[in-house]
């Protein structure tokens, strides 16, 4: 006897709203037309009214003299430059203090979620009382507390003059910190390769040469470490790496330093203030230690979190294998925390950042300092400088989500 096998039913149309096999696919196509006709139309009945009040929505804007100076930027930028060189401009110091900011409340939370659970009752009740009232109060207040603080006590760039000077410079007159902000020794090269002109800006090549060695010294090392395991396997003893693994990053990097006559050029006072170095104006520092005072409170409370839901078991394990508490808590705990903490690290880095708009509260010139400020009120451009506003950041966040999400992904515990 032969088996036979029904013929398949030919599709029906009708088949999309009775057949429960297509039904929800159709009922979600229909949604998602209408939710595209919805947007389609608020976005041309904005357009139809804009071209009617004269401003049709077009972003020529970025094109014209901006007329405006940024003090603090990490890009060649004069009062003459386009609209779209200050945005860009801006750009680069919202992504500046947004990447301060994220690396120190990392650091910092990581320390203090790991001393909020100490058996010392003296320390985790101080690191309570630090996350009770940093968090319980606006982030902007906690700019403005550094900001003023800095400004206030920090002396001013003319007291460090003459040989009665009320102020002196620091590490061998070397870092100057004023009430304008804190100047640092910059590095200088005698014998110096140039630049490379993108047009956006300039990119070092002394700067492309030592990232080039910088990475040819740690795949080198990685290749020692191969060799090192390979030794290990076939005869039971590992020879030492970490010390040829720091040769052979810190010696090429030392002599390429060498050949191109790296020295250290110091801020000095010029005038009504200091000239050369590199300048942290004091709003971006006063920004970015009250975004990372703000922030490192949730992160401590993720690393907290984090901890307590590993089990009591690992660390005890640990213990019986002879592990300090300090090699626990950094090989055994802490690798087991991260599934925990990072999804939570990933909500307060997009906070950082989308925090990081007040800035134009005190004064730095970030994004919306320059396009949702000074832009925005000399071309008239509101709707343009909106959408690029709202876009720019959905980039950012997204960008940060992916990044987080992939380490997520690399570091999660997978289950044999």
């Amino acid at each position: 006897m032969s088996d036979t096998v029904a013929p398949k039913e030919a599709f029906r149309l009708s088949m999309l709203l009775y057949d429960s096999r297509y039904r929800g696919i159709t009922i979600q196509v229909f949604v998602l037309l209408l939710v595209l006709s919805a947007i389609f139309w608020l976005a041309n009945n904005a357009v139809q009214n804009l071209a009617a009040l004269g401003k049709p929505l077009r972003f020529d804007f970025l094109g014209q003299t901006a007329s405006y100076d940024i003090s603090q930027r990490l890009i060649e930028y004069k009062s003459t430059d386009t609209h779209g060189r200050a945005v860009l401009v801006g750009l680069l110091n919202t992504l500046l203090v947004a990447f301060m900011g994220c690396v120190a409340a990392t650091i910092l939370g990581v320390i203090g979620g790991v001393l909020r659970l100490s058996n010392n009752w003296l320390v985790s009740r101080l690191v309570a009382a630090y996350v009770e009232i940093f968090r319980n109060v606006p982030v902007l207040l906690w700019i403005y507390v550094c900001m003023f603080t800095l400004t206030a006590i920090a002396p001013q760039p003319r007291e460090f003059r003459g040989d009665n000077a009320n102020a002196s410079m620091l590490l061998n007159d070397s870092v100057a910190v004023t009430n304008r902000g804190i100047y640092f020794p910059e590095p200088l090269f005698s014998r110096p390769l140039g630049d490379i002109d993108i047009g956006i800006f300039k990119i070092s090549i002394e700067l492309l040469v030592l990232l080039g060695v910088l990475v040819a010294g740690i795949y080198a090392g990685r290749w020692n470490n191969k060799r090192a395991n390979a030794i290990q396997v076939q005869t039971g003893d590992r020879p030492a790496t970490a010390i040829v693994n720091a040769l052979m990053i810190i010696v090429p990097i030392l002599a390429v330093l060498i050949a191109l006559g790296f020295h250290v050029g110091k801020p000095e006072l010029k005038g009504f203030n200091f000239k050369g170095g590199i300048n942290m104006s004091a709003p971006l520092i006063g920004l970015w230690l009250g975004l990372t005072l703000y922030t490192t409170t949730y992160i401590i409370e993720a690393v907290r979190s984090g901890i307590q839901a590993v089990s009591k078991g690992q660390s005890e394990a640990a213990f019986a294998l002879g592990l300090r508490p300090g090699r626990t808590m950094s090989l055994v705990i802490l690798p087991q925390a991260m599934r925990v903490i990072i999804p939570q690290l990933i909500s307060q880095y997009l906070n950082l950042t989308k925090n990081s708009s007040l800035a134009i509260a005190i004064g730095y010139m970030d994004l919306v300092s320059t396009l949702g400020g000074i832009t925005l009120n000399q071309t008239g451009r509101e709707m343009e400088s909106i959408l690029m506003l709202m876009a720019i950041y959905l980039a950012i966040s997204l960008t940060i989500s992916t990044a987080m999400n992939w380490y997520n992904n690399k570091v999660k515990l997978t289950e044999r």
